[in-house]
C-alpha cells in the first residue's frame, strides 16, 4: 500500500459527506420557503382585484394596483409610516444608548447594591406591558402629551433586554484589551466608545433590529394614546380596514405590504453585521 493511498480520503466518505451537505441545504431551502410564503401571499393578495381576492392561484390572473390606491386614499399611510419610523428610530437609539451605559456600569464597576440593581433590571423584563400601561398613561396624560408622537416614545427610554444582552457581551470582552486602553490613558468614557463599542457592532446591529421591529409592531400603546390618524402609527392604520361590516382584505394586504418594506430594508442593510455576530457567538 503506497503512502498516497493512505493520505487520500476515501471516495465513499466524500460521497456521504456530499449527500449530507446537499440534504442540509435542501432542508434549509424548504424551511426558507415556508417562512417566505406568507410574505409572498400577502404581496400577491394585495395585487388581486376586489372580486378575485380569494383566488387560490399562486399568481394573480389579473394584477392591479387598485388596492394600493384605495389604501393610500382611505388613511394617511404616508404620515403614519413617517410617525412609525420616527418613533421606532428614536426608541432604538435611546434604548441602545441607555443599554450601553447601564451594561458598562454593571460590567466594569462594583458598587453597593449592584446585584440588587441587576436583579431589579432583570425582573422588569418579566413584567408585561399591560401591568404598567395604566401608570404610563396617567403619567403621559398629566404631562399633556396625549395624541402625540412624544407620548409614544416617552415610556420606552430603557430596555431590560438591551441592558442584559449587552451586559452578557461586555462580560466576555477580553480584559487585556481594557487594561491596555487604561495604560494608554483612556478613561471610562473613552474606553466605552472607542474600544468596546466598535467591537460590539454585530451585537448592536442584532439588538437594533429587535428593538426596531418590536417598536414598529407596537399596537396597544398607540391604540390607547392616539386619537387622530395623523398622530397615529401604521399598525393602527392597518386595523382600520377591519370593520364590523367586514374586512377589506385587498387594501389591508396593500397597507401591510407597505408597512413591511422598512423592516425588509433595515434587515438588508444590517444583515452582514447580524450574521457576523452569530458566527462570532458560535466560535466563542
Amino acid at each position: 500500500m503506497t503512502t498516497d493511498s493512505l493520505t487520500r480520503p476515501p471516495r465513499r466518505g466524500n460521497a456521504i459527506l456530499g449527500i449530507e451537505k446537499a440534504a442540509g441545504h435542501a432542508v434549509m431551502v424548504i424551511l426558507s420557503l415556508f417562512c417566505l410564503f406568507p410574505v409572498y401571499w400577502m404581496i400577491v393578495t394585495s395585487l388581486r382585484p376586489a372580486n378575485r381576492v380569494f383566488e387560490k392561484s399562486i399568481w394573480p390572473t389579473a394584477a392591479s394596483l387598485d388596492n394600493y390606491v384605495y389604501a393610500l386614499n382611505a388613511i394617511p399611510i404616508g404620515r403614519m409610516l413617517i410617525n412609525t419610523l420616527i418613533v421606532s428610530a428614536i426608541v432604538t437609539v435611546i434604548q441602545l444608548l441607555t443599554g450601553l451605559l447601564a451594561a458598562y456600569a454593571f460590567a466594569r464597576w462594583r458598587f453597593p447594591g449592584d446585584r440588587i440593581a441587576h436583579a431589579l433590571v432583570a425582573l422588569t423584563w418579566l413584567v408585561p406591558l399591560q401591568v404598567v400601561m395604566i401608570p404610563n398613561y396617567l403619567m403621559v396624560a398629566n404631562l399633556g402629551l396625549l395624541d402625540s408622537v412624544t407620548a409614544l416614545i416617552l415610556p420606552h427610554f430603557a430596555s431590560a433586554l438591551a441592558i442584559l444582552l449587552l451586559l452578557q457581551t461586555m462580560r466576555s470582552f477580553p480584559n487585556e484589551v481594557l487594561e491596555a486602553a487604561r495604560m494608554d490613558g483612556a478613561g471610562s468614557w473613552r474606553t466605552l466608545w472607542e474600544v468596546i463599542t466598535p467591537n460590539l457592532r454585530g451585537t448592536i446591529a442584532s439588538l437594533a433590529i429587535l428593538i426596531f421591529i418590536s417598536t414598529w409592531n407596537e399596537y396597544f400603546w398607540p391604540l390607547l394614546l392616539t386619537r387622530t390618524p395623523e398622530n397615529s402609527v401604521i399598525q393602527i392604520g392597518i386595523q382600520m380596514f377591519m370593520t364590523s361590516e367586514g374586512t377589506l382584505w385587498g387594501p389591508l394586504m396593500a397597507a401591510a405590504t407597505m408597512a413591511s418594506l422598512p423592516i425588509f430594508i433595515l434587515y438588508i442593510i444590517l444583515q452582514r453585521h447580524v450574521v457576523s455576530s452569530f458566527m462570532k457567538s458560535g466560535i466563542r
